[in-house]
Parts: structure tokens; C-alpha cells; sequence
């Protein structure tokens, strides 16, 4: 594999999710290359799950142009000091008002690494109860969606979301669960 070493980067925007800017790189033949690049904090995906269901969430995402978006809950990594573990423990509660009483990183994964360094990690959520204490996030549209796991497939032709048709294809093909 070819190393490469950071030679700096030029900021275009900061916004309050990403910033975007241009980075360059030199080789080690000399070449020098430069990439536009959207930096992003990271964030969690929570795959919550029952013996009965798969909670997900519905949520428009304007962005693409989707009023519904069927997602896994999740969110990014803005609490400072907070580690994903954390960050998904709080997701949890304020997506869909549960907490999990086991917790699994499946997978740490990023979303688009020819142009951003987001980062994902994963969460298998298990052996959930309600969590009276959580409070939502203001100005969040989220349905709570409990989806039968007898009807996974449905969850997964409907979705497009990547990071949750990531968690949903492992359910389908993880091994039984029950001792999670």
C-alpha cells in the first residue's frame, strides 16, 4: 500500500455539522494531490432489538427528498468528551424512548471515504425497557417505528438508508440471538 503524507488543507465552509475545505497529499514519488473532503464529526447507528421487534424510526430527511425515511435510530458524535458507546446509549432514548440493558458494537464503518471522513459505529442493542427519563431532541420529526422481525425483509426493500440497510442485512443474516 502506498503511503501518502498530509501536507495541509484549506477550510471553505464551517458549518455546524461538517466543514468542507480541500486537503493536499503528497506521495512518495513526490506527486502531489489534492481532494475535496467533508469533515464530519461521526456518529452511531443503534440496531434495537426484541424478541418481537426491530425498532426503527421514520423521519423526513430533506436532504434527499424523503418526507419518511425508515432508519435505525442514530445520531451524530456532538457531545463533547462522549464516546459512542455513550452517544448511543443516548440516541436510544431520545429516538425511541428505550434504553438496552446489553450493548454490542457490530461494526465501525465510513459512510463515503472518497469524500468524507464520517465514521459510524454500529450498536446491537438488547434486552430493551423504557426509559422514562429520556427526552427528545427539539425540532426532531420522528416517528417510532416497532417493526416485526418476522417481516425483516419488508424493512430492508423499503429502506434506503445506508447505515441502517447495514444493520438490518446483519440481522438477517446473524445467528440466533437469543443469548444477547
Amino acid at each position: 500500500m502506498n503511503a501518502f503524507e498530509l501536507l495541509g488543507a484549506d477550510v471553505k465552509w464551517d458549518g455546524k455539522l461538517v466543514r468542507v475545505g480541500i486537503e493536499h497529499f503528497r506521495y512518495p514519488d513526490q506527486t502531489e494531490v489534492s481532494r475535496e473532503k467533508v469533515w464530519h464529526p461521526g456518529a452511531v447507528g443503534i440496531l434495537a432489538i426484541d424478541d418481537e421487534y426491530v425498532w426503527l424510526t421514520r423521519q423526513p430527511r430533506e436532504a434527499v427528498g424523503e418526507s419518511a425515511s425508515l432508519e435505525i435510530p442514530a445520531g451524530k458524535l456532538d457531545v463533547e468528551g462522549e464516546s459512542p458507546l455513550q452517544a448511543a446509549m443516548r440516541e436510544l432514548g431520545e429516538e425511541i424512548g428505550k434504553r438496552a440493558g446489553n450493548w454490542e458494537q457490530l461494526k465501525a464503518f465510513y459512510t463515503s471515504p472518497g469524500f468524507s471522513d464520517e465514521r459510524v459505529w454500529l450498536y446491537l442493542a438488547s434486552n430493551l425497557s423504557d426509559d422514562g427519563d429520556a427526552e427528545p431532541d427539539e425540532g426532531e420529526r420522528i416517528e417510532v417505528v416497532p417493526w416485526p422481525r418476522d417481516r425483516l425483509d419488508d424493512a430492508i426493500a423499503e429502506c434506503e438508508d445506508a447505515k441502517s440497510l447495514i444493520a438490518l442485512l446483519w440481522l438477517k443474516s446473524a445467528p440466533a440471538l437469543t443469548d444477547r
